[in-house]
């Protein structure tokens, strides 16, 4: 019987996959170094809307940014191929360069989550469940009620 002995600290990298003209969706999470809390500032929150948008590699749909963590839908851009680490680290240095609290550095741990939707209603219930954490973290009654979460673009799921 084959028993695990190690605890994944750091997530395994896998290649995003592309076949024929299905979408290329991924629910990415990036955390803030040592799970501190300092995020959700409505400063913060247009800084990092703010480097998405510096950095189109990939384009951004819906998030929600959490005091220690984000969630972000994102998909690839025209830069076929260009590698999501790559991008990740783009945003994460725009953010990094231009933080206004100098105590908090360094902002964020060096790896990220990303997980590739396989469908439309994987899409939908991986949106669900992101958009209910700040209830289920006990920040809000209602996720409506969460000021920092959005939609930069419309990430729409096609199959053909």
């Amino acid at each position: 019987m084959f028993k695990r002995t190690d605890s994944r600290r750091h997530p395994s990298r896998q290649l995003t996959v592309s076949i024929g003209n299905l979408s290329v969706i991924l629910l990415v999470t990036a955390c803030t170094h040592q799970r501190r809390r300092i995020l959700a500032r409505q400063e913060i929150h247009d800084l990092i809307r703010e480097a998405w948008t510096q950095a189109p590699e990939w384009t951004v749909g819906r998030y929600v940014v959490l005091p220690d963590h984000i969630h972000l839908f994102a998909a690839e851009n025209e830069f076929r191929r260009y590698p999501l680490g790559q991008w990740v680290g783009k945003w994460k240095a725009h953010v990094s360069r231009r933080w206004p609290y100098r105590e908090n550095e360094p902002i964020w741990e060096r790896s990220f989550w990303d997980h590739q939707l396989r469908n439309g209603d994987s899409y939908d219930v991986k949106w669900l469940y992101v958009r209910n954490n700040p209830v289920r973290h006990g920040l809000v009654e209602k996720a409506d009620d969460w000021p920092f979460q959005g939609k930069v673009n419309d990430l729409a799921w096609h199959d053909r």
